[in-house]
C-alpha cells in the first residue's frame, strides 16, 4: 500500500498545542507486509538530506505501525517500507507527526480499519500533544485537546480564501529544545491574552480572514523561544508590522504567514528561506493499494 500524509502547521500563533492546520506538502510511505525480518529506505524527495533518519525499529513509522498494529491485534511479521521524505525534518511542519501518523494509517488499513478516535490517541501519545497529528490525520484546520491523558480533537474547515506561505530556513531546531526555554509560569495577563487570541483565530480561520493579524497574536511562547532562532524572529516581526497574520510554525523555525493572496510583501528580508506557498490540505493522511 502506499500511504500519503501532508505536513502540519500548529500553534498558529495564540493557540499553544491546540490549534493545527494541514499543508500541501507530503511524505509518502510505501507499505508491503513480508514474512520477516525489516528493510527501511529513505528518500529525500526534497526534505533535505536523511543521513540522520534511522533505518531499523527506531525508525518512527515502524515504531507507530507496531504499536498501532499490536492495539488493533495485527500480526505484521516484517516489513519493507521506502519512504519518500518531502516534508522537512526538525523546521516545524510536523514531519515527526507526519512519521506517527503514516504508521498509525498503514496499520488501520491492514486491518481493514477505518480511522478514529483511538488512531489519534496513538499517534498523539508520541508526542505528548495531539494539534500536529490531529491536523496530519484529518486534513483542515484542527483544535486538539487533551483530557484526563486522552487526546481528541475537532476538525473545521477553514476558510477558503486563506493561502498559507512558509519561509522555511535551512537551519533546524529542536522541538525539545526549544520547549526547554519556555517558563513554568507565565503572568496572569499574557494567559488571559492569548487565551483570548486563540478563541478569536477559531473564527478568523473559519470565518472571519480579515481578523488574522489580530487572532495570531501570541505572549506565551514565541518571546520565550526567540533566543533559539533569531532571523525567524526578526521575519515574524516584519510581516506583522506590513500587516501580515505571521508566526513561528509550530517550534519553529519556520516562519507561517497566512495570507490571502499567497504572497509576502515587497522588501522582506528572506536571505537565508526558502519561501514557498503551499495550499491548506484538506483531505488528511490517504491510504490507497500500491
Amino acid at each position: 500500500m502506499r500511504v500519503r500524509v501532508p505536513a502540519s502547521t500548529a500553534n498558529l500563533g495564540p493557540g499553544f498545542d491546540t490549534l493545527g492546520l494541514a499543508l500541501g506538502l507530503y511524505d509518502e510511505v510505501e507499505v508491503l507486509v513480508t514474512g520477516s525480518g525489516l528493510k527501511v529506505e529513505v528518500i529525500d524527495a526534497g526534505a533535505g538530506p536523511m543521513d540522520d533518519v534511522p533505518t531499523d525499529e527506531r525508525h518512527l513509522v515502524v515504531r507507530a505501525l507496531r504499536r498501532a498494529a499490536e492495539h488493533l491485534g495485527l500480526d505484521v511479521p516484517g516489513l519493507h517500507l521506502r519512504c519518500h521524505n518531502a516534508i522537512p525534518h526538525a523546521r516545524g511542519l510536523g514531519s515527526s507527526a507526519a512519521a506517527v501518523v503514516s504508521g498509525v494509517a498503514a496499520a488501520y488499513a491492514l486491518a481493514g480499519r477505518e480511522l478514529d478516535g483511538e488512531a489519534l490517541r496513538l499517534a498523539a501519545g508520541f508526542e505528548g500533544h495531539a494539534d500536529n497529528a490531529a491536523a496530519s490525520l484529518f486534513g483542515g484546520f484542527v483544535i486538539a485537546w487533551a483530557d484526563g491523558g486522552r487526546f481528541a480533537a475537532q476538525r473545521l474547515d477553514p476558510h477558503p480564501a486563506i493561502r498559507p506561505v512558509v519561509a522555511v530556513p535551512t537551519m533546524r531546531s529542536s522541538t525539545e529544545a526549544t520547549r526547554g526555554l519556555l517558563p513554568e509560569t507565565v503572568p496572569h495577563a499574557d494567559a488571559a491574552h492569548n487565551a483570548g487570541r486563540a478563541a478569536l483565530a477559531v473564527l478568523a480561520l473559519t470565518q472571519r480572514p480579515d481578523l488574522l493579524l489580530a487572532a495570531t497574536e501570541d505572549r506565551l511562547h514565541q518571546e520565550y523561544r526567540a533566543p533559539a532562532y533569531p532571523a525567524s524572529t526578526r521575519l515574524v516581526t516584519a510581516l506583522r508590522s506590513q500587516g501580515v497574520a505571521a508566526a513561528v510554525s509550530g517550534a519553529g523555525p519556520t516562519v507561517l504567514a497566512l495570507t490571502t493572496d499567497g504572497i509576502l510583501p515587497a522588501g522582506m528580508d528572506v536571505e537565508g528561506f526558502d519561501v514557498t506557498e503551499l495550499a491548506v490540505d484538506t483531505a488528511g493522511v490517504q491510504v490507497a493499494s500500491a
